[in-house]
């Protein structure tokens, strides 16, 4: 899995008037922990993009005054008003300490539903799972092969090894609806129609009547 380095210095100052400080200089305050001891530390803010931009679960790995730090995303803050990263803070991880952490999900295969003219809708992108350091990974794969028309996977169907996985187990991920052509062919006025040798029955009588009226003239 891809690691981004982030070279910083340790914090000396705290509260917000050193944070506002920081922050003038084009650098970010965060915090470290999840390890023996809480790490207040600032990083320029450049080196901080690959990190936060970016859809992918990675880890981090925090150079601080020759010590490094291998670490996880856990919050960010954004200012109000000019949306520019504000704080930062990182799970250190810990070999034999689970932790939290949100994987994005990798749909794969072409699923049954979508080959019998369903649409494919994608309702979550990422799982919250609990787990060993060691385990962590990319993204959890969902073969959606077997997800027919009108089906849902949902997340009591996602097994993965050494996961828990702490999301609701009932919550749909991905289901396969019919599309809006499929519908307007059901619904078309044609498409109940009775056969055309069905109304000559009741076309009969009315043309017995149009007979008859010809007599009287």
């Amino acid at each position: 899995m891809k690691t981004i380095t982030i070279e910083g210095q340790l914090r000396t100052e705290i509260g917000k008037q050193a944070a506002r400080q920081l922050r003038s200089e084009g650098k970010v305050p965060g915090v470290i922990y999840g390890g023996a001891q809480e790490v207040n530390f600032s990083a320029p803010l450049t080196s901080f993009k690959a990190l936060v931009y970016t859809p992918n679960f990675q880890f981090a790995e925090v150079k601080l005054n020759g010590k490094s730090y291998r670490c996880i995303l856990k919050d960010l803050q954004f200012d109000k008003v000019n949306d520019q990263l504000n704080h930062v803070d990182l799970m250190e991880l810990v070999e034999d300490k689970k932790v939290i952490a949100t994987i994005p999900l990798k749909f794969t295969g072409t699923a049954a539903g979508v080959k019998d003219g369903g649409k494919l809708i994608s309702k979550m992108k990422a799982l919250k799972v609990k787990t060993l350091p060691k385990y962590l990974r990319e993204n959890i794969e969902v073969d959606l092969t077997n997800l027919e028309l009108n089906g849902n996977v949902r997340v009591e169907d996602v097994k993965v090894d050494h996961y828990e996985i702490l999301n609701s187990p009932r919550i749909p991920i991905a289901s396969v609806v019919l599309t809006r052509e499929l519908k307007q062919e059901e619904t078309a006025p044609g498409a109940g129609a009775p056969a055309a040798g069905a109304a000559a029955p009741a076309a009969a009588p009315a043309a017995a009547a149009a007979e008859k009226g010809k007599e009287k003239k």
